[in-house]
């Protein structure tokens, strides 16, 4: 079991299924429980698709960072540049350790009075150690605010009019904004995670419950089941915003659509940034020194690490077993060409994350991390899977949608 978070009685209240985020032995990190679906997984995947979606993030943490020379602090520190950020905005960033590998993926929330650092809870502990053994003369306090915020995010085409029925704006992408909702003090920003609005939220463990809840009843949905996206007209903040409780099966399935990787799932502590897939949304090459950037630096322009990682579409073949298309597990090697079902191949990578995208007429897809030689756009790759092994094609970029294509 994992730690107890403030929302765990309201989801067991809902029927929630709870997960164990993380290592059962504390290692890197204490795991919670997250909640991964609530009762019908395609009505919480549509509400993030064609309304909003509630998310609980119990696997994130906050570090906060005060004093005048924090941004300065950060900037020798992490992977992007923040020299000269203005208060009200978001950078992500990696930090590294000396061998240049990610000890955590970051999001850099600058505000007027502070500067948050979002980050996995699995790497909270050795990202503030780490950070604050950097600290010398400067003018920074480091703080760990796990025990006192709470991290939820609001996924759906209807977020913006949930925020403007609460007197709240829609943050710009790469922005942050200090507000209420429902009299809650929180801080917003942007993060489309999964190819539409997303916006993540920040706001006392002590009011996290109430925020959880007051979001439900004042924009959730009054139905349930099918009869919830067919209703009516709107006639109220309910029925234009359809805001749903979504577990993180839900999100998974989007966030995958999206081409979105996440750290500890696609990529990890032994990674290298050029290894990602992230790498230009996380690195600037034209900033000074920061740690870990001789070994960045010697990567790019060596011009590529041993491996990347890479969106792959599957064939659409049917497990028979389970009646649903066949689909990889996490770390099912991925082999060199298309080869045929009794065929070994040569193993090329493992794949990472996988599943049935909707918005591609269930299509099977997944990312894997394969060698760099293996990574073009069009090559031909097989997948061990449920129902044996299946064709794939490596994709040209990791969305595999976005809105409006």
């Amino acid at each position: 079991m994992g730690r107890r978070t403030p929302l765990r009685p309201l989801h067991e209240q809902a029927g929630a299924m709870l997960a164990v985020y993380g290592p059962t032995e504390g290692v890197g990190g204490v795991p919670v429980d997250v909640p991964q679906i609530f009762g019908e997984l395609e009505i919480e995947y549509a509400a993030i698709r064609k309304h909003a979606g509630l998310l609980d993030q119990a696997m994130r943490a906050t570090i906060e960072l005060t004093g005048a020379d924090r941004l300065d602090f950060l900037n020798r520190m992490l992977t992007q540049e923040l020299k000269g950020v203005q208060p009200g905005s978001v950078r992500r960033a990696f930090w590294l350790n000396r061998k240049g590998r990610i000890d955590a993926d970051v999001q850099v929330v600058h505000m007027a009075g502070r500067t948050l650092i979002d980050v996995d809870i699995l790497a909270l502990e050795r990202t503030a150690r780490s950070l604050a053994s950097f600290i010398i003369t400067e003018d920074v306090s480091l703080r760990d605010l796990s025990g006192e915020t709470y991290r939820l995010a609001i996924h759906g085409p209807t977020a913006a009019e949930l925020l403007a029925g609460l007197g709240a704006s829609l943050p710009p992408v790469g922005d942050a904004i200090e507000t209420q909702l429902a009299e809650v003090p929180v801080t917003l920003w942007r993060f489309d995670a999964t190819g539409d609005i997303g916006v993540e939220i920040l706001c006392g463990m002590d009011d996290a419950a109430r925020l959880y809840t007051t979001l439900l009843e004042l924009a959730g949905e009054r139905e349930s089941g099918a009869a919830a996206l067919r209703s009516g007209e709107p006639t109220s903040l309910n029925r234009r915003v359809r805001l749903a409780r979504v577990g993180w099966h839900a999100f998974n399935i989007a966030r995958i659509e999206a081409g979105t990787p996440l750290y500890n799932i696609d990529f990890g502590p032994e990674s290298l940034p050029a290894e990602s897939g992230v790498l230009a949304d996380r690195v600037s090459f034209t900033k000074g020194c920061y740690l870990g950037q001789e070994i960045v630096a010697r990567m790019h322009s060596r011009g590529h690490p041993k491996q990347c990682l890479v969106a792959l579409r599957l064939d659409r073949v049917i497990d028979e077993a389970a009646g649903e298309p066949a689909l990889p597990t996490g770390g099912a090697p991925v082999l060199d060409g298309a080869s045929a079902p009794d065929a070994a191949g040569t193993v090329v990578g493992a794949v990472t994350s996988s599943t049935v995208a909707p918005m591609l007429g269930a299509a099977p897809v997944c990312f894997a991390q394969v060698k760099w030689e293996r990574s073009t756009s069009g090559t031909a790759l097989s997948v061990q899977t449920s129902a044996g092994v299946i064709k794939a094609s490596v994709q040209e970029s990791l969305a595999f949608w976005k809105r409006g294509s």
